[in-house]
């Protein structure tokens, strides 16, 4: 689903107007974005959390030469889904129809 597709099925879904819901969406991923950037986290219930990782430096394999190269420490996004996104998921292999989450 792209973000157009996305905008569009939200704004369906709440009665909003597109521009609306593009404007609340955008700020929702700034927020989220912003967050994780200053190293907090964002829990979102029944969706997960939005936090960020540290990866310590390691040695890696050139893909293209073939020879060892170190990758610097870094921070990483990471997300967790929540208990009950998982359970969703799952079940949509049985046919299960998603509804609102409280």
């Amino acid at each position: 689903m792209t973000k157009a597709e996305l905008i569009q099925r939200v704004a369906a879904i709440a009665g909003t107007s597109v521009k609306d819901t593009e404007n609340v969406l955008d700020g929702f991923r700034d927020l989220v974005q912003a967050t994780v950037q200053n190293g907090d986290e964002i829990s979102y219930r029944g969706l997960g959390k939005f936090s960020r990782s540290s990866r310590r430096e390691r040695k890696v394999l050139n893909p293209q030469t073939g020879r060892p190269m170190d990758l610097p420490a870094m921070q990483v996004p990471r997300f967790a889904a929540s208990a009950s996104f998982k359970r969703i998921v799952r079940a949509s292999d049985d046919g299960a129809e998603l509804g609102r989450a409280a």
